[in-house]
């Protein structure tokens, strides 16, 4: 173990348990209404019931579609559909047209994954209807659980519980687990599905603790040998070189994603379920256009969005509602300001989402703004939003006055890379450490790529690269002038402008590169702070 490794596992607390931990078949018994859950699925089989599974249109809830779908189908329920909602008629969580849906199919048994804990209502109107509802979900509970349902299977019902970071499809996961331990499904095959657990893990930025971290480390060995045709054209599609977080987040991910946002989720359901290569491919090209479309799109909004002066920054336009949260996560990165993106959905009613950082609380923002909107909720760091269009002055200047009230100082040090090793030398910066990190794969939330910060070095060469001089290459040496390659994609002005000679220190994440059979050790830029004026 190389010196720098063994520090970084020290500094995390890193153990053998977290690098290589067993599989776990006793979690599905942690689920609260588990055998509430298993029992009503068994009797579905006995009696040969319709059952319908109700999912969500963001990556996670269609993974946990596609798997809740084959847990029933190999349990032995003959008749399963899928509904997912539909973004721009339903909105989040279970809409009133469920109802109908299983009227239609003669359904007697509902199933949703990734929603339906804040869904009393429409459970309710089933439940009168004869229709029962097992909810299996990982979102927080706002009020009470559904009393209509007959079970949540929700891990956040418990505080203390080891599983409550699950996402939708690792709940879904761990349903399917259970009917491998009461013998409807064989022994074993569950693990088959980790990839797609894996995925809706990352894309659903969980944390990954101990739970998350044995799902996702076998997910990734699923992953890299997948059966499923969807993912096997998907990954062809994105034409990485190789299967790690950054192809899942950055390539994979958006693409899942693209269906629900720019058009229908169904595409990408369809694509994790065709067991047909050929189809599969089609629907990727699809999936490929409309993510096309979505980056077009975003880059037209972001365009025509002017320097704001707020602190809270609050804008709306003509703008496509599926990419309203993406363009403001972009706002927040491009300006360090909390923001709100809205665009007009219906005849004098804004539509938006919220993001935000470091201790700017975006559910107590909107509670405090609630007497100027109609509606909203979320989280700290993410929201959704609903404004009357003639109250979005109101909208602004309230939130504005509720976070100039709040007397926050030094946010931008949330949004800037913290180092896990400072290094005034690049001699330990080889193979053998890239490859002991690449061991802590899967990377996401609780642990994150590390992250090196590269003290006082000096700029020796600076490339700009890409049709637009968008992208940047530095080579840097230390004091001792070794040298070191790094790279920045779309990269700031401010480091466009970089000169040879200039000296600072650069944050880094190691990134392997391999050109012609020869693979080398390079830095992909996070951070820049010269030595006279700190540029970001």
């Amino acid at each position: 173990m190389t010196r720098i490794f063994e520090e970084l596992l020290k500094k995390r607390g890193v153990n053998h348990d977290f690098l290589s931990p067993k599989y776990r078949v006793d979690l599905a018994e942690k689920l609260p209404d588990i055998e509430i859950a298993a029992s009503r699925i068994a009797e579905a089989v006995a009696k040969q019931e319709t059952v319908l599974v109700y999912g969500d249109y963001d990556v996670d809830g269609v993974t946990a579609s596609t798997l809740m779908y084959d847990c029933l189908r190999l349990s032995g329920v003959e008749n399963v559909s899928v509904m997912l909602p539909d973004r721009f008629i339903d909105g989040y969580g279970m809409g009133g047209r469920v109802v109908g849906r299983a009227e239609e199919l003669g359904a007697t048994l509902i199933i949703t994954v990734d929603c339906g804990s804040n869904n009393a209502e429409v459970i309710d109107k089933l439940k009168a209807r004869g229709v029962d509802v097992i909810v299996t979900d990982h979102h927080e509970i706002m009020k009470e659980i559904p009393k209509g349902a007959i079970a949540v299977v929700n891990p956040k019902r418990d505080e203390q519980s080891e599983i409550r970071e699950l996402c939708g499809c690792g709940v879904a996961f761990l349903v399917m687990q259970k009917m491998v331990n009461l013998g409807y499904i064989p022994e074993g095959r569950e693990k088959w599905y980790l990839d797609l657990v894996l995925i809706g893990t990352l894309c659903d930025s969980m944390m990954i603790d101990s739970v998350n971290r044995m799902l996702s480390f076998y997910g990734m060995k699923v992953l890299k040998k997948t059966r499923r045709p969807g993912l096997i054209e998907l990954i062809k599609a994105s034409k990485a070189n190789k299967i790690n977080s950054e192809t899942i987040g950055f390539q994979l991910g958006p693409r899942l994603n693209a269906g629900g946002r720019m058009e229908s989720a169904e595409i990408s359901l369809k694509l994790l379920m065709t067991e047909n290569h050929q189809d599969a491919n089609k629907l990727v090209m699809k999936l490929n256009e409309l993510n096309l479309a979505r980056r077009e799109s975003q880059k037209k909004a972001i365009s025509e969005i002017a320097t704001p002066e707020d602190d809270v920054i609050v804008v709306a336009g003509e703008w496509h509602e599926g990419v309203l949260g993406i363009i403001a996560g972009r706002l927040v990165e491009k300006y360090h300001k909390p923001a709100f993106v809205l665009s007009e959905v219906e005849k004098g009613v804004l539509k938006g989402s919220g993001r935000s950082f470091g201790e700017f609380n975006l559910a107590e923002a909107l509670k405090a703004c609630e007497n100027v909107i109609i509606g909203g909720g979320g989280h700290a760091a993410a929201c959704g939003v609903k404004v009357e269009t003639q109250k979005l002055d109101d909208f602004r200047k309230k939130v504005n006055e509720y976070y100039a009230g709040l007397g926050l100082i030094e946010q931008e040090k949330y949004l800037e890379p913290q180092a896990d090793i400072k290094l005034e030398d690049f001699s330990e910066l080889n193979l053998a450490l890239m490859d002991e990190i690449k061991s802590l794969e899967p990377f996401g939330n609780g642990n994150l790529e590390p992250i090196f910060q590269l003290v006082d070095v000096k700029i020796v060469r600076v490339n700009k690269m890409g049709a637009e001089g968008q992208h940047l290459r530095l080579d840097v040496a230390d004091a001792s002038e070794k040298q070191i390659k790094l790279v920045a994609f779309n990269a700031p002005e401010e480091w466009l402008n970089l000169v040879v000679g200039e000296r600072g220190d650069i944050w880094i994440n190691l990134v392997e590169n391999e050109w012609q059979g020869n693979r080398s050790v390079e830095g992909r830029i996070l951070r820049i702070k010269k030595s006279s004026v700190e540029k970001m």
